[in-house]
């Protein structure tokens, strides 16, 4: 058997992504974070509670074959209500018009775990490239397959029209450019 698919396999009669399986996410054991400075001497985190994905991943190759995400925007926090009334309005995510933050992965490369995909806010989409690790698969207690990986990558808020900003007295702005994104994800097998 094994001889016959690396066979089809040389031949490009059957592909390895037919091998791979439809997962969604466990929000229960999944986070979607990101950080970026205040003030420019401190950095603050938040992240979105209500999001989902459709996600097609191969465990024998550990590879990615699609992914596509979406992120309530209206669920952003930060630990902080008035910041997150902040972030919720025009100035930010303008959440009643854009209700919605997607991606769509366009590729995966398994060897340098590189993921890039086309990231929209405020209907502004951008390529991004996250940094993905796999850390592991599992068969859970009730013979589901599970797979928990991390993706990390770095955006300008501004590229994205989210430009809002207040110059401080003493030089520089209240909030970064830069905007680290952090996903810890644990996808379960559908």
């Amino acid at each position: 058997m094994k001889l016959l698919v690396s066979l089809l396999l040389t031949l490009g009669l059957f592909t390895s992504s037919s091998f791979a399986k439809e997962y969604v996410l466990d929000s229960s054991h999944t986070s979607v974070g990101f950080s970026v400075k205040h003030m420019m001497i401190s950095t603050v985190k938040g992240s979105f509670k209500d999001y989902e994905a459709d996600i097609t991943f191969d465990p024998a190759s550990k590879t990615f074959t699609a992914i596509e995400a979406r992120i309530k925007a209206n669920s952003v926090d930060t630990a902080n209500a008035k910041r997150d009334g902040h972030l919720k309005s025009a100035d930010f995510f303008e959440v009643a018009k854009y209700p919605t933050i997607d991606f769509k992965m366009s590729s995966y490369d398994a060897k340098s775990g590189i993921m890039k995909g086309d990231l929209t806010i405020k209907d502004v989409t951008r390529p991004v490239e996250l940094q993905t690790t796999i850390n592991g698969i599992i068969k859970d207690m009730q013979g589901n397959e599970r797979v928990g990986f991390t993706l990390e990558g770095m955006i300008n808020r501004k590229d994205f029209g989210l430009t809002w900003n207040r110059a401080l007295e003493t030089g520089g702005l209240v909030v970064g450019d830069e905007v680290k994104l952090i996903i810890e994800a644990e996808i379960i097998e559908l």
